[in-house]
């Protein structure tokens, strides 16, 4: 069985939390599968909106579904979030994935 064969039989099983929804948006990114990784990842953000990590991840999967100006404000409230708990090195890394985000904005223009 592959990881997310497992991942998707813990959710059958009743198991939703939001590290799940995380592992299994992390996984499909893996596999380029961004639309249901971005499915997963909005739900891990909605289950535990102070999850850093999984806001950093939904941001990234936005901006490479193309989704520029989605993950800027995705980016956003994980930044907030990052900084309210004192995550710092995740501030930063989201900060500079907003930044290629604008870049992207600014390029398409």
């Amino acid at each position: 069985m592959s990881m997310i064969e497992n991942l998707e039989a813990m959710l059958r099983r009743g198991q939703d939390t939001a590290l799940l929804r995380y592992s299994l948006g992390a996984e499909y990114l893996k596999t380029d599968d961004t639309g249901r990784a971005l499915e997963h990842l909005a739900e891990a953000v909605r289950l535990d909106p102070a999850y850093s990590a999984a806001w950093k991840l939904y941001g990234k999967g936005l901006s490479a579904a193309g989704r520029h100006a989605e993950a800027i404000l995705a980016l956003d409230r994980g930044i907030a979030v990052a900084e309210a708990k004192g995550d710092i090195q995740a501030a930063k890394e989201m900060k500079v994935f907003r930044k290629r985000a604008e870049r992207a904005i600014a390029d398409a223009d």
